[in-house]
């Protein structure tokens, strides 16, 4: 597939597909033109990639865990890990912000004539 048919195939722009191909995430073969040739898995390996994007995942957590496609079934319990310590770690991130949030209503519910953040610089 020529990178405009992978682009329309999947949603995700040209400039993308070559960002993601020079960061090592995608592979193409170059014709003898100089054109992309991208293999029909390339697709469902972009989806997979956006997938983990919406999921959270950053592009280099995607990277590291880059091996886990390409024997799906025999990954299944490292990506089911991955995705444990991405839910552990939003739950942390959860609860730092609940407790910035406490702090700023507290502050908030203070002397309403006083500045909130008096006591901060001395």
């Amino acid at each position: 597939m020529q990178i405009g048919e992978i682009a329309a195939a999947t949603g995700i722009s040209r400039d993308t597909l070559r960002f993601y191909e020079k960061r090592g995430l995608l592979r193409a073969r170059r014709s003898a033109n100089g054109y992309r040739d991208y293999p029909p898995e390339a697709v469902n390996w972009l989806r997979y990639i956006r997938l983990a994007q919406t999921l959270g995942f950053t592009l280099s957590e995607i990277e590291a865990d880059l091996p886990l496609l390409a024997e799906p079934d025999d990954a299944a319990p490292q990506l089911r890990a991955a995705l444990q310590r991405k839910l552990d770690d939003i739950d942390q991130r959860i609860h730092g912000l609940q407790q910035l949030r406490g702090e700023l209503a507290r502050r908030l519910g203070d002397d309403m004539h006083a500045c909130p953040l008096q006591g901060a610089v001395t």
